[in-house]
């Protein structure tokens, strides 16, 4: 039974990795600011459910309070720190970024800060795909350079990974970032293009799809990358011990970058399509130009993933998309 401390735990990813530890038997202590950047109905629902489980502890505090995180963390002494929280979404980067300074810059830097004086025997960050930016070569691999983000939410993602891996260096401890690829399934954010083209459609609604509906993503089911993440927390990294040529652990920390994704990019109207069966309804785009910071596509090279964990996140987009309708069905008429 391992006792973990999971940032961001009424989140989308948060609450999916949360309840499967949970299943598995562990002790959580979950923290949530519960930021109104979307209905925060939502995700107090999320803790609701979790907090049906007798070895969860709900906490609610901001990552900016470093006083509060810190209370956390000595009251759940964790083995394993997975942070999780930050302020998401690329287009509302270009709205309010003052937002991703304050969570995914400030809020990193305590959760560091918080791991140095805790110590675990593993810390776990999330980044996200949109840290290649304007990177061509596909498909995208840990080891490619980084350098030219695209908004202001990939580059403090980006100065996460920086920090994270000047933290394992000086501190000491092991660390891994994982990448995230267009991640969807139930419980979504609102936000998101399926939970939006879904509502849109179910009320008759046309969809705004941008970039002409000409751009690719390595969508990646939730579940499946859960199951990714569970399998990284017992593989903490060590120095010197890489696993294969593609290997992106450090050479001066125990620290490792991981893509998440199936390596799989579907356009975005196969996904559309698949919406469009799974509701038995006609999906009504309405064709726009791709936006700020957008990019034409994303593509997760997995053989990292795989070397470490022997699993490739692999579920159909059919099978997805109909869990996700399925669980919006049910919730809208709850």
């Amino acid at each position: 039974m391992t006792r973990f401390l999971i940032t961001g735990s009424a989140g989308f990813i948060g609450f999916h990795l949360t309840r499967r530890l949970l299943e598995d038997g562990h002790i959580v202590a979950g923290l949530d600011g519960f930021t109104p950047y979307y209905d925060v109905r939502l995700k107090r629902e999320r803790h609701t459910v979790l907090e049906a489980y007798t070895h969860f502890t709900a906490h609610e505090a901001m990552l900016e309070d470093f006083e509060a995180l810190t209370r956390v963390a000595e009251h759940a002494r964790p083995n394993v720190i997975v942070h999780l929280a930050a302020q998401a979404g690329v287009r509302y980067s270009l709205e309010n970024p003052r937002a991703y300074a304050d969570a995914n810059l400030s809020g990193t830097f305590n959760v560091l800060e918080v791991a140095k004086a805790v110590r675990p025997g593993h810390l776990l960050f999330a980044s996200t795909s949109s840290v290649y930016g304007a990177n061509a070569s596909m498909p995208f691999r840990e080891t490619d350079r980084t350098d030219h983000p695209l908004t202001l939410y990939a580059a403090t993602k980006k100065a996460g990974e920086d920090m994270a891996h000047a933290y394992a260096h000086l501190h000491k401890i092991p660390t891994t970032a994982f990448r995230f690829f267009t991640v969807y399934g139930p419980w979504g954010r609102p936000d998101m293009a399926l939970f939006k083209f879904v509502e849109a459609t179910l009320a008759g609604e046309p969809i705004d799809v941008y970039g002409q509906g000409q751009m690719k993503r390595d969508f990646t089911y939730v579940e499946d990358l859960v199951e990714a993440v569970a399998r990284l927390i017992g593989l903490p990294p060590r120095q010197g011990e890489p696993v294969g040529v593609h290997d992106s652990l450090s050479p001066a920390a125990p620290y490792r970058v991981v893509n998440i994704g199936g390596g799989k990019p579907a356009g975005l109207m196969d996904f559309i399509a698949a919406i469009e069966t799974s509701l038995g309804k006609t999906v009504r785009p309405r064709f726009l130009p791709m936006q700020k910071g957008d990019v034409p596509a994303t593509w997760a090279a997995p053989d990292l993933l795989c070397a470490l964990t022997g699993y490739i996140p692999a579920t159909p987009m059919s099978a997805g998309v109909d869990a996700f309708v399925a669980w919006r069905r049910t919730h809208r008429q709850g």
